[in-house]
């Protein structure tokens, strides 16, 4: 009677993992070898271990990623795409995280920006922080239904809450002045606070490159860009920047 109690204000205390362990250890002739404080602790670890690994499916799936099966040990690191192993690893720390760096993951399509991002997201989630993916084009159409259905502020937050921000597909086509001004707004209320990761498009024209150039300016204090191959709009952009300054 006294065990069914406890199991049951286990239960009620949402400690299910350890009302199983419990249970486990009752029908378990061996664990009566063990003394209380050994027996508890196995309780408390079995516990302990599922809430972070529901806390981690929690932030995964609230995540959105495009490839939630992206790892930065599959990253593929031919010596076509000139990619930095080293730097990479020390970004998959998370490190910049916490020093508010942003990250730009530059090349051409389909060389692989979006496993990158997504592989990035992944270890932040793992290492528990809140992550949001989300392609440009789709931002920009959430923020127009907020503008016409007056829940702007409420939706933004959604953007600039997450300890890391995964923008894919940014600035492919040139916005309009609304879809510009939103995309300050994001960035104005994320810079020096908390960090971004862009994947970044090599084919953006025209006044688009501007636009891009103008941001890179305002990010330039903490901006980590990973090419994976020489690219000219870089360079490109980089020399805009003497016109915001």
């Amino acid at each position: 009677m006294i065990t069914t109690s406890t199991i049951d204000k286990l239960i009620e205390m949402r400690l299910t993992a350890m009302s199983d362990a419990y249970r486990q250890q009752l029908s378990d002739p061996s664990m009566q070898q063990l003394d209380f404080e050994e027996r508890f602790a196995t309780m408390v670890d079995i516990g302990y271990t599922r809430r972070k690994n529901n806390r981690l499916k929690r932030l995964i799936n609230c995540a959105g990623f495009e490839q939630p099966d992206a790892s930065i040990m599959d990253i593929n690191y031919t010596s076509g795409r000139k990619l930095n192993k080293d730097l990479i690893h020390k970004l998959a720390s998370c490190a910049y995280i916490t020093e508010y760096r942003n990250i730009f993951i530059n090349d051409a399509t389909g060389c692989g920006k979006t496993y990158m991002a997504n592989a990035f997201g992944m270890e932040a989630c793992k290492q528990f922080y809140k992550t949001k993916y989300v392609r440009l084009p789709d931002f920009l159409i959430d923020m127009t239904y907020a503008r016409e259905e007056g829940v702007y502020k409420k939706i933004l937050a959604k953007y600039t809450r997450p300890s890391l921000l995964i923008i894919n597909e940014w600035l492919l086509l040139k916005p309009t002045p609304a879809e510009a001004k939103d995309i300050i707004e994001l960035l104005h209320h994320r810079r020096k606070k908390l960090p971004l990761s862009f994947a970044l498009n090599t084919s953006m024209k025209g006044g688009t490159i501007n636009l891009a150039a103008m941001i890179l300016h305002s990010l330039m204090p903490f901006l980590i860009v990973l090419c994976m191959m020489p690219i000219l709009l870089t360079l490109r952009a980089l020399m805009l920047l003497k016109t915001y300054q």
